[in-house]
C-alpha cells in the first residue's frame, strides 16, 4: 500500500500541471518557440490589398490601359532596332514597377505589423539551424497521426469551406449580371468586373481575419499547454538557477571558515579579551588616533571563544572576565562595530585597568 502510495505521488510530480514560469517562457521564446498564427498575416495581406485596390483605382486603370495601348499609339513605326526594345523594355519595367508598388508597400507593412503585434521582437536563427531528430522516420509517422495535424487538417477543410462558400453565394447572386457581360463593352465588363473581384476578396478577407483570429487563441492555448511544466520540473529549474544546496552549503562553509581565519589573526592585536568564562569570549581593541571608540575586533562562543582565549594566551593578550559585559558585547555588537554607548563606563573601567597592568597610558 506504501510502495503504491508513493508511485501515484512520484506520478503526479511527473504530470505537467503547473504554468510555465517567466524563465521557461523566456527560454522558450529565445528557441523561437511563440505563439503565433500564419493565417493573421495572410488575412491582413489581403484585405491590404483590396484596400490598396481601391485606393488606387484610378492610378491603376490608367497604367493598365497606358502598357496595353502604347505599343499600338507610338510603337508601330519604331525601327526593330536593340536599342529600341531595349528602351522599350526599360520603360515598361519601370511602369510595371510603379504599379506593383503601393501592392509591395502594403504587403511588408502589413507582414511586419501583424507579425509584431502577435509576437513582439523577436530574432533568432534557431528555428532555421538543422536538427537530425526531425530525419526520425518514426517520429514523423507520430506527427502526422498526432492530434495537432488533424487539428489542421481540420481548420484547412474550415477555411476552404467558408471560401468556397462564399464564391459560390456572391457569383450566384451576380449570375445575372454575369450572363449580360457579352453584351457590355470592354471598360464596362473591366468595371463591373472588378467591383465583383473587390467584394468577394472583402468577404473572403474579412471571413479569413475572423478565422485566423480564432486560430491565434488556439495557437496560444496550444503554446501554453506545451510551456506546462511539472512540480519535480520547477523544482529543478530553482535548484538550477539558485544553485545547488550542497555546493552553496560548502561555499557558505568556506566563507565562514575564511572569516573565522581573518577574525583570529585580528586577536593578537587586541588589548583585552573580555569572558564569560567559558561560553564567551570578545575581543576588543582601542586606539585614540584612528577610533572614536573601543571596537570588537573578534567574538565568539564555546569552541570559537576557547580558540580566541588560546590564542590570546599565546600572543600575552590580557583575558578578564566580566560575564555580564560578555555577554553584552556579543549580543548587541558585531565583528568590526564600536561598542554600545551604554557600555562605554564598563569598557573603559577594564581597558583602564589593562592599560594599567600593562603600564601603558592611552
Amino acid at each position: 500500500m506504501a510502495f503504491r502510495l508513493k508511485l501515484n505521488l512520484q506520478l503526479f510530480a511527473g504530470e505537467k500541471t503547473e504554468e510555465a514560469t517567466p524563465k521557461k517562457r523566456n527560454d522558450s521564446r529565445k528557441e523561437g518557440q511563440v505563439a503565433k498564427s500564419m493565417d493573421i498575416p495572410g488575412a491582413a495581406i489581403l484585405l491590404g490589398s483590396i484596400g490598396c485596390l481601391m485606393i488606387f483605382n484610378d492610378f491603376f486603370m490608367k497604367r493598365i490601359s497606358w502598357l496595353f495601348t502604347d505599343t499600338f499609339l507610338h510603337r508601330m513605326s519604331t525601327d526593330v532596332t536593340v536599342a529600341n526594345v531595349m528602351q522599350m523594355l526599360g520603360q515598361y519595367a519601370m511602369q510595371i514597377l510603379i504599379l506593383v508598388a503601393p501592392f509591395f508597400v502594403t504587403i511588408v507593412l502589413l507582414g511586419i505589423i501583424t507579425n509584431y503585434m502577435q509576437i513582439g521582437f523577436l530574432l533568432t536563427g534557431k528555428p532555421l539551424m538543422p536538427q537530425l531528430s526531425k530525419l526520425d522516420p518514426i517520429k514523423g509517422a507520430k506527427n502526422i497521426l498526432s492530434m495537432r495535424s488533424i487539428v489542421e487538417l481540420l481548420k484547412s477543410i474550415l477555411k476552404m469551406s467558408v471560401i468556397g462558400y462564399l464564391v459560390y453565394t456572391t457569383l450566384q447572386g451576380a449570375s445575372h449580371e454575369i450572363s449580360k457581360m457579352a453584351y457590355m463593352s470592354a471598360e464596362s465588363i473591366l468595371h463591373y468586373a472588378g467591383g465583383l473581384t473587390v467584394s468577394l476578396g472583402l468577404k473572403v478577407g474579412v471571413a479569413m481575419f475572423i478565422l485566423a483570429i480564432l486560430d491565434y487563441m488556439y495557437q496560444r492555448y496550444e503554446h501554453n499547454k506545451s510551456l506546462r511544466m511539472s512540480k519535480q520540473d520547477i523544482k529543478d529549474e530553482y535548484k538550477n538557477m539558485e544553485g545547488d544546496p550542497l555546493i552553496k552549503g560548502k561555499i557558505r562553509e568556506r566563507q565562514r571558515r575564511m572569516a573565522m581565519q581573518r577574525m583570529m589573526q585580528d586577536v593578537p592585536k587586541a588589548d583585552v579579551i573580555i569572558t564569560n568564562p567559558t561560553h564567551f569570549a570578545v575581543a576588543l581593541k582601542y586606539d585614540n588616533s584612528e577610533m572614536a571608540a573601543p571596537q570588537v575586533v573578534a567574538k565568539g562562543q564555546d569552541y570559537t571563544a576557547l580558540r580566541i582565549r588560546e590564542i590570546a594566551k599565546q600572543h600575552r593578550v590580557v583575558i578578564m572576565e566580566n560575564k555580564p559585559l560578555a555577554r553584552a558585547l556579543f549580543a548587541r555588537a558585531e565583528i568590526g562595530d564600536s561598542i554600545p554607548t551604554d557600555l562605554f563606563q564598563a569598557v573603559a573601567e577594564v581597558l583602564a585597568y589593562v592599560y594599567k597592568v600593562k603600564g601603558k597610558t592611552k
